[in-house]
């Protein structure tokens, strides 16, 4: 095979094209939901694919509030967080973060999925989540993306 007749291209930030990118969330599973979004933050569906270089889109996901969990997970899966200081560890139900704070619910979700570190920070960055159908994203023209076709 001649060597010279194929090249590895690796993204930068200047060749790298990121789009904007609409999830419903509307009786989605959260897991499930979190792992598509995930994967369009990380840049992992698209052919130019590089692991160091933020090469995703901007992933804007709407009825945050609306989400589903399977099972008996709405009671059960508690959320655990520390203040530091003695005695400060308050933990609550997924149940209740979700009445509480439902944006939070899916944040956490997809945060577990990104890299744990400078990376999955910035990658973090072009999330855009809220609660009700309406985005202040319009501008951008982002794509509408059914998660039931796949």
């Amino acid at each position: 095979m001649n060597t010279l007749s194929y090249k590895t291209v690796s993204a930068n930030k200047a060749t790298v094209t990121k789009e904007w990118v609409v999830i419903d969330a509307t009786d989605q599973v959260l897991g499930r939901l979190a792992v598509k979004a995930a994967t369009l933050l990380r840049g992992k569906h698209k052919p130019n694919f590089t692991p160091h270089v933020d090469c995703g889109d901007n992933v804007i996901i709407i009825n945050a509030e609306k989400v589903h969990l399977t099972g008996n997970k709405l009671n059960d899966k508690m959320y655990i967080r520390y203040s530091g200081y003695p005695s400060g560890q308050r933990s609550e139900s997924a149940k209740e973060l979700l009445k509480r704070k439902p944006l939070a619910l899916v944040e956490h979700a997809i945060k577990g999925m990104l890299p744990k570190n400078r990376l999955g920070s910035e990658l973090f960055r072009n999330l855009y989540v809220y609660e009700g159908p309406e985005h202040p994203h319009q501008a951008q023209k982002p794509k509408q993306i059914n998660l039931n076709e796949n």
